[in-house]
């Protein structure tokens, strides 16, 4: 199995994370990140975009009644005397699968009522992302890109300068002029509208620039740090 090829280390990072990768093929994807240096970033790039997918849904306490027929079904407290149990939950023939089928229920009933609870919350499906690593591979800004919205998150590796700010660039793949999309936060996160550079010019990388505070003064990167690849999603 080729590891580098790009859409198969993406769809393996994808698939750890989220839990379905398992048995061996679980335990050599770990091996995996612990010596390959794309692979160890990847999986964090995928951690970093679908743990933060969670920031968007609300968190839900379900009522007293989902945890009282919770209880009642697993058999904890006693049901209601005016409730009659059914004759084939006391069958021996049925007494193997009660157990299974009481924890497949509680888990059904609580899926239900979380489901049914949680609003949906819209956002512009990410088309793609990038992480921006400095010389030792330490993750810095991750980078999250939509039709309509640029994300940038920082991590606790980047250093802040009083004095300086960090700024991104795209990196034209027809040889033009790099174009600027804004300054990098040096912490927490930004979120700015997608410049129309992000869907009309070809990409060869991105570029991460170290300007005077505010951005370069001339239109142009000043000093170039750190470059990195765009992923689609």
């Amino acid at each position: 199995m080729n590891y580098n090829q790009e859409s198969l280390r993406n769809a393996l990072a994808a698939e750890y994370v989220l839990g379905t990768l398992r048995g061996g093929a679980r335990r050599r994807y770990q091996q995996l990140i612990m010596t390959s240096q794309s692979t160890a970033e990847t999986t964090w790039l995928w951690e970093q975009y679908l743990n933060g997918m969670g920031e968007f849904v609300p968190p839900v306490e379900p009522s007293d009644i989902v945890w009282q027929t919770i209880q009642q079904k697993l058999g904890f407290v006693e049901r209601p005397s005016n409730v009659t149990p059914l004759q084939n939950e006391r069958s021996p023939k049925n007494s193997k699968w009660r157990g299974p089928a009481l924890f497949a229920f509680a888990a059904s009933l609580l899926i239900a009522v979380i489901w049914t609870s949680v609003q949906p919350v819209l956002s512009p499906p990410v088309t793609h992302i990038a992480v921006v690593n400095d010389a030792d591979t330490n993750p810095l800004w991750l980078i999250e890109i939509s039709d309509q919205q640029l994300r940038v998150r920082s991590t606790d590796q980047v250093i802040a300068q009083a004095d300086k700010d960090f700024e991104l660039w795209i990196v034209p793949a027809n040889g033009g002029a790099p174009i600027s999309l804004g300054v990098l936060p040096k912490d927490g996160e930004l979120k700015a509208p997608a410049a129309e550079s992000l869907r009309s010019v070809p990409i060869m990388v991105l570029a991460v620039s170290l300007e005077p505070l505010g951005g370069s003064p001339n239109g142009q990167p000043t000093e170039v740090l750190y470059t990195t690849n765009l992923i689609t999603v």
